[in-house]
Parts: C-alpha cells; structure tokens; sequence
C-alpha cells in the first residue's frame, strides 16, 4: 500500500561510478532512486564529502555502494557510522553493499576484507526467512561487485538471504527498522557489464572476470529486491 504523502527520504551518497567508465551512467544516488521508485521526496548527500543531513529529518535513507571500506580511516566513513548510531530506531534505514556493510559495524556487527576474494557478476541468493515484504521465498539472481563482506551480525540483525560465498547476503534488524543487502539491485545490466569489464579482479584472476561477465546474460531478479525496498519503506 502507498503512503498517503510522500516519504521524505535521504539518499547517502557514499561513492560514484569509476572514473573510468567516463560519465556515461548515471550516479549511485540516482540509480537507488530509480530502483525505490517514484512517488517519494529524494535529497541526496555526498556523504563520501562530509554531507549528511540533519539526525531525524528524514523519515527513511538509503546508502549506496561505495570503493571505500568501513575499516578506512576516512573521516567521512567515521562520520556516517556516528550518524548511524544517533538515528532512531524508528527511522526506515536500507543499505546496499557499502551500505549494508557500514549499517552491519555501526550497529555491533563486524565487516573485513573477506579471504573469499572478490564477488562479481550475478550471484544467486536462497531466501532463508521470508518476511513480510517479500513477495516470496524464491532464490535470487542479482549482480555483485564487492570484496568486503559482513562476517559478524550485529545483535537484533537476522538473516533473510545467503549464499554459499555470502552466508549474510540480506538482512533486517528486528531491533530497528532497517534492511540490507549485500548485493546490487541497483545496477542495470549494462552497468554491471561496464563495471566488471575491465575490472582490477582480472590482474589476479582473468577468468573470474570472464565468468562474471558470462554471468550477467542471464536473466536477474533485481526488480524484485527493488520491490522488497519498496515494500519496506512503504509499510507502517
């Protein structure tokens, strides 16, 4: 069910596509807001630049993926992780890749560069609990581009979807309201083939590049973790 006004939400921008795919696509702030959908009031914050919005003068944030780890020592990342902590629980919060990795350490979880290596193209997810938002329990296909990942939960954190590679691929805090996913729903094809084409995985590991590449002809699932967002965001 839609909201009666529109949702006030506050996009994070914690990273911008390479420089080297020379500005052809559209910025990571943009594309959550494509993947969410219209209908909502969007203002976006280069938090990678030291931008964030007032504590609680946004009903619901979405944060976006970023190069940067939650272990750097930048102080923009030691500042979104404070904001992070000084939100209220009531405050909608949805975090992909980047953000689901800073939601996961703000909140008590812990997040390293994982000795699994690097995960690109399209990943498949089984639904493990299904809440209320999703649409059903069917496995997911989405495409990922990360090395990071989530290797302890943060109290009241649960798991909704894993992988064999990513065992804490999607999850909610029962203890807030808040939802995350490692991957990228964001991500048109064309993109996800723009990233991982060229990408620095192939100077170890060119066959995990031309994998991943192969991988991205399939058919994905990202609409339907868009609607999961949605759904959550939307629901009282």
């Amino acid at each position: 069910m839609k909201p009666a006004a529109p949702m006030k939400i506050a996009v994070l921008e914690t990273g911008r596509p390479p420089a080297r795919l020379g500005g052809r696509h559209p910025g990571y702030g943009l594309m959550v807001e494509r993947l969410v959908g219209p209908g909502h009031a969007y203002e976006t914050y280069r938090a990678d630049a030291g931008a964030l919005p007032a504590l609680g003068a946004h009903a619901g944030y979405l944060i976006t993926g970023s190069p940067a780890g939650v272990y750097d020592p930048d102080p923009w990342i030691a500042d979104l992780l404070a904001f992070l902590r000084g939100l209220s629980p009531d405050r909608k919060v949805v975090g992909i890749c980047f953000g689901h990795q800073v939601m996961a350490q703000a909140w008590g979880g812990q997040v390293v560069k994982s000795d699994r290596g690097w995960g690109l193209g399209l990943h498949r997810y089984d639904v493990v609990r299904r809440a209320p938002f999703m649409d059903d329990a069917e496995a997911i296909r989405v495409p990922v581009s990360h090395q990071d990942q989530v290797v302890a939960l943060p109290p009241g954190a649960e798991i909704l979807a894993a992988s064999a590679f990513t065992p804490h691929a999607v999850l909610r805090y029962r203890d807030r309201a808040a939802l995350s996913c490692q991957c990228h729903p964001e991500f048109e094809p064309d993109f996800a083939r723009a990233l991982t084409d060229g990408h620095r995985a192939a100077l170890d590991d060119p066959a995990l590049v031309t994998a991943a590449l192969a991988s991205l002809d399939a058919p994905h699932d990202s609409a339907r973790v868009g609607g999961w967002i949605r759904r959550f965001l939307e629901d009282a």
